[in-house]
């Protein structure tokens, strides 16, 4: 959704006001549009080439291109002949005497055209120009006003729109905080992606958000697999146009190591052992085991510092789930247990076991050792709530017997889950803590600038894709683990 370029021009004038470039968006454009690329010409070109196209240039000349009878649109989107091709798709429009103008990012080949329900862009472009046409057009019956407000405008934009991408449409809004809002500076050390300064007590905040993966089947031959993700997010809110910060990851001594690590642009060095550490090959004594030490100069925004995987032992909840059908009833029988090395503390954890390709539940009996059960609206789901802890023993079962109704077109359909083929889905989520270990040190964020940081750490485990299928029917193909 990023745009190339943004205009607002005064046609009485034939002057540009304020206008946007945004260099690294043209290269992405330069990359993915390839021998279709028609880069942007100089102004002059640009307020010459949109003025003909909106007939406000010689507009008593005919113009095949402008004024062809095959040109009828009542598109805002426009096709501006330039010397170097036809630039696409401009949109423009003009609203109590300026035009409003943005070219949007293609991410593709310009030939064919695509259609325009396919650039993203269009829809970001429009809404961040009539945001700055809310925030001019008050203000245009009187000149000082208006005068005043353009040239606040270029600084706004800066927050609006940073590096191209729209992230606040509403220009009017932030004109309220425009005190705090800064021109670019021009120091030379402050990288790109630090679009605005920043002004007060310094503070950090991360958050370890791990999640975990796991197909579970129950049978001898086939394998269960479980994966965790994780993502660092951070956002760093300190003063100075570059601030150095450095973040150290923590494992226990007996955890297995992170893997195949993505590292944030930001970040300025790293180990590279660090980076070769992958999980296509089986951990042997050379694998890297630490420190995993970022030092990084944080965006303005909130960011992801790093990614990674690893290869943890177990999965948290294991699990059973058996569905087998006796005439026209169906029984079935869960058994759950959570891992004694699981923080036994959730905020929610809860099992949905679907009926596919049948009609509405008509009865159904059952039988909880732990929890509640609820039936859905459409009667083709049980929900089986656990709540926020497993009990003692760790184990929890769920027996039931149902037989259905006529089936509808509402109730749910599979191609893959025919006959007893079918799931138990496991959904939750338990903060402060990780499957890996792995932790964030307050004391070990060193933050070189003046003052004392306020440092915030957290982490969460979440499960994402959690299948546990029914062990008396064969295991869909199409979700069984690549064997040698």
């Amino acid at each position: 959704c990023s745009q190339r370029r943004v205009w607002v021009v005064a046609p009485l004038e034939l002057s540009i006001a304020p206008r946007r470039r945004y260099p690294t968006v043209e290269l992405r454009a330069e990359t993915l549009n390839g021998a279709t690329h028609v880069p942007v010409p100089s102004d002059g070109a640009f307020l010459r080439a949109l003025l003909c196209e909106l007939g406000l240039l010689d507009q008593h000349v005919f113009l095949e291109q402008r004024d062809s009878c095959t040109r009828i649109s009542h598109s805002c989107v426009r096709s501006l002949a330039t010397a170097a091709g036809e630039l696409w798709p401009v949109l423009a429009f003009r609203r109590s005497g300026l035009i409003y103008a943005c070219l949007p990012l293609v991410e593709g080949s310009l030939e064919p055209r695509p259609p325009l329900l396919s650039v993203s862009g269009l829809s970001q472009g429009l809404a961040l120009l009539l945001g700055i046409m809310d925030y001019v057009s008050p203000s245009r019956k009187n000149e000082a006003e208006l005068s005043a407000k353009v040239g606040q405008l270029r600084n706004l934009l800066i927050q609006a729109c940073p590096l191209g991408t729209p992230l606040n449409t509403n220009i009017r809004g932030l004109s309220s905080s425009f005190e705090d809002i800064q021109e670019m500076p021009v120091d030379k050390d402050q990288p790109a992606w630090r679009s605005c300064s920043y002004k007060g007590k310094p503070q950090v905040n991360v958050c370890i958000t791990e999640k975990v993966k796991c197909m579970q089947y129950d049978q001898s031959d086939v394998v269960d697999t479980w994966q965790v993700y994780g993502a660092v997010n951070c956002k760093c809110d300190i003063e100075g146009s570059a601030p150095n910060v450095t973040l150290s990851l923590t494992l226990p001594s007996n955890a297995p190591p992170l893997q195949d690590i993505v590292v944030h642009h930001c970040v300025t060095s790293v180990d590279p052992a660090m980076l070769m550490s992958t999980s296509a090959e089986p951990l042997h004594d050379s694998v890297y085991n630490g420190p995993y030490k970022f030092p990084f100069i944080p965006p303005s925004d909130s960011f992801n510092l790093c990614y990674y995987t690893s290869q943890v032992p177990v999965p948290p909840i294991l699990g059973c789930y058996q569905l087998v059908e006796e005439g026209s009833q169906i029984k079935i029988t869960v058994n759950l247990k959570l891992h004694e090395s699981i923080k036994n503390s959730f905020e929610y954890c809860e099992a949905r076991i679907p009926f596919f390709n049948r009609g509405p539940i008509a009865q159904l009996e059952y039988k909880v050792s732990y929890g509640q059960l609820d039936l859905s609206r459409e009667k083709s789901l049980l929900v089986w709530v656990i709540g926020q802890k497993f009990p003692k023993s760790l184990e929890v079962s769920l027996t039931a017997t149902l037989s259905f109704g006529t089936a509808g077109k509402e109730h749910p359909t599979d191609y893959v889950c025919t006959g007893n083929t079918a799931y138990v889905k496991l959904y939750f989520r338990i903060p402060d803590f990780t499957l890996t270990g792995c932790y964030v040190d307050q004391h070990s964020v060193q933050i070189f600038v003046p003052g004392k940081p306020k440092i915030t750490a957290s982490r969460e485990l979440i499960s994402s894709d959690y299948y546990i299928w029914n062990s008396k029917a064969p295991a869909p193909m199409v979700y069984k683990p690549l064997l040698d």
